[in-house]
């Protein structure tokens, strides 16, 4: 039997009310997986305890067999986090942000320079290997930071809101470099308000809403949830239907934030 990438046992985090309530969930590896839901749903939530930023209250994770509670250093070397916010050293050049990077991870500085070299050429950012990223738009900036999660060749990916801002253009490099990593073998757990992004890529796709998984499978698996079946239906049509008026009012208050021009840019 096949080591799941990723496994979440009975997760459960709380705040003020549960975030994340009982959790399972298993993602194979070479599987393109997208989290979605509404805001306040439990997605970054999870991620976040997925890249062990954030403790549970009870439940297990495990990351290619490996309890990521109990022996966190061996687990996050499987993985790559990326926020939706880019953080980057800002007098630094992608060249040497990515070698920065590379090194914390203990890559040999001439893999490191390989590795650095292919990405950044595969995200269109080569011709500016050498300009301070201080300078660069929202969109370069996550280009730089993906490289940099990408530089220790990771099994598992995780990446919140990876398109947001992004132009179409941008958008298209970030999609191809996540498809080229799957196709390699590797597992990307994804979340994404941009509908039509997740019902292009992802293998499989969980619906989220107060902390709970809804749904789960693929679109026509989805489709079929509740009893519709309706083979026409889109992704956006089964998701405001299995999690309701709380999704309208998250697409609809999306439509001045630079997700929802990202879509109507093209950039999905």
């Amino acid at each position: 039997m096949t080591t799941p990438a990723l496994r979440i046992t009975g997760l459960r985090k709380n705040f003020a009310r549960p975030a994340v309530d009982g959790l399972d969930l298993s993602v194979a590896p070479g599987e393109f997986f997208a989290l979605l839901g509404p805001n306040g749903a439990g997605k970054t939530t999870t991620l976040r305890m997925v890249a062990g930023l954030l403790r549970p209250d009870a439940g297990s994770i495990e990351i290619f067999g490996i309890d990521a509670l109990a022996d966190k250093i061996a687990a996050k070397r499987l993985v790559a986090w990326l926020p939706e916010e880019p953080l980057l050293y800002e007098l630094l050049t992608p060249l040497e942000y990515l070698e920065f990077v590379a090194g914390l991870w203990g890559v040999p500085p001439v893999l490191a320079k390989k590795r650095a070299q292919e990405l950044l050429e595969w995200l269109g950012l080569w011709p500016f290997r050498t300009d301070r990223c201080g300078g660069f738009s929202r969109g370069m900036r996550q280009k730089t930071v993906l490289a940099g999660a990408l530089i220790h060749d990771p099994k598992l990916l995780i990446l919140d809101e990876p398109l947001t801002g992004l132009d179409a253009a941008a958008a298209r490099d970030v999609k191809d470099l996540l498809s080229a990593r799957v196709a390699a073998g590797a597992s990307i757990v994804l979340t994404t308000h941009i509908l039509e992004v997740a019902e292009r890529l992802a293998d499989r796709i969980g619906i989220i809403a107060d902390g709970r998984l809804r749904a789960l499978g693929s679109l026509a698996d989805l489709r079929a949830t509740g009893g519709a079946g309706l083979s026409g239906e889109t992704l956006e049509d089964v998701f405001l239907r299995l999690v309701g008026r709380s999704a309208r009012t998250t697409l609809l208050g999306e439509a001045a934030s630079p997700v929802a021009g990202a879509w109507a840019e093209g950039g999905v």
